[in-house]
């Protein structure tokens, strides 16, 4: 292992991060009642183009009115290829109360787009003396920020989260596909004469990984388009969790329960994990680097990613 010691992510749950339009202030205190960890207040796709400026005054009142709890409110800006990032940045930033902790920045390309919004938030918050540093999440979206990931992930010290945007990234690599996540129905491999739908996300959602992990980020999983789809909605779940992500988007309020089963260990996973350590603890006292728990090999690499589970819990519970 590197003598560079790998960073740890921000301790907070992520296990769901619920998304609703700026234009739809009426939905924003059931969100603020809701179970997810994370609520995005949304100026980007899901408001139109004529909307933008009351999407955003909703917000900024939205943000100091409503009693938020213990959720990590986040806003997303528009693209730093529209006309209206700056606005939002500049008027979230001056006029929203310090309730809100992070600006999630869409359709990043590469480390310069999160160089350009933290000169900008910076310049705010020193002219308005705002006592809170903002937080940054990024959305990985396109063909540049897939190839661009670790700089993008090393780019700010801001930088707490990044998730992967599946439609549009899907665009930007010419997926011949209208699904947003979950396995594809021309995406299979053959066997035997058996059709079996491998994940067309799994290579992209290891970059993310990879990434986020070498630099102290929390890696999440983006949207599931089809909300009718419970089963589909778990699996792709389950498959991030394995891989490393912490949690998931909910575009819809009946995912968010099911983001939160997946992304919460149960508790015999808990439990599992600590006998783990207990058995490890008891190798060590013995003079021994290994031991074996219900017949199969534990060692100094179990103990890891057993406390990853232990440590996963108790930040959810407490």
């Amino acid at each position: 292992m590197s003598f560079r010691i790998q960073p740890s992510p921000p301790a907070r749950p992520n296990r769901c991060q619920l998304f609703g339009p700026g234009s739809r202030p009426a939905i924003f205190e059931k969100m603020a009642a809701s179970a997810a960890d994370v609520i995005n207040l949304d100026l980007e796709d899901s408001v139109a183009p004529d909307d933008k400026q009351s999407a955003r005054n909703n917000v900024i009142e939205a943000i100091g009115d409503i009693d938020w709890g213990n959720k990590y409110l986040s806003v997303r800006i528009n693209g730093l290829d529209t006309p209206y990032w700056y606005r939002d940045v500049v008027d979230l930033l001056e006029q929203a109360d310090e309730r809100l902790d992070q600006i999630m920045i869409p359709k990043v390309g590469n480390a310069a787009d999160i160089y350009a919004v933290d000169a900008l938030v910076t310049a705010v918050e020193a002219a308005k003396g705002r006592k809170k540093k903002i937080s940054f999440e990024v959305i990985i979206e396109s063909a540049a920020g897939i190839a661009h990931v670790a700089e993008i992930a090393a780019a700010s010290p801001r930088l707490q989260a990044m998730s992967l945007g599946a439609a549009d990234f899907a665009a930007s690599m010419g997926m011949q596909t209208t699904g947003i996540g979950g396995t594809q129905e021309n995406y299979y491999m053959l066997h035997e004469g058996a059709k079996y739908w491998a994940d067309p996300w799994h290579w992209a959602q290891a970059a993310i990984v990879a990434a986020c992990r070498s630099h102290g980020v929390l890696p999440v999983d983006g949207p599931f388009g089809d909300f009718s789809d419970d089963e589909g909605f778990i699996a792709q779940a389950r498959r991030s969790a394995t891989l490393g992500m912490v949690g998931k988007w909910a575009i819809h309020p009946k995912q968010i329960a099911l983001a939160n089963q997946v992304f919460t260990p149960s508790e015999e996973q808990v439990n599992e994990a600590r006998e783990i350590l207990a058995a490890m603890e008891q190798a060590k006292k013995n003079g021994e680097g290994a031991t074996v728990y219900k017949g199969r090999l534990v060692d100094i690499a179990s103990i890891k990613q057993a406390e990853v589970i232990v440590r996963q819990a108790e930040m959810i519970n407490g």
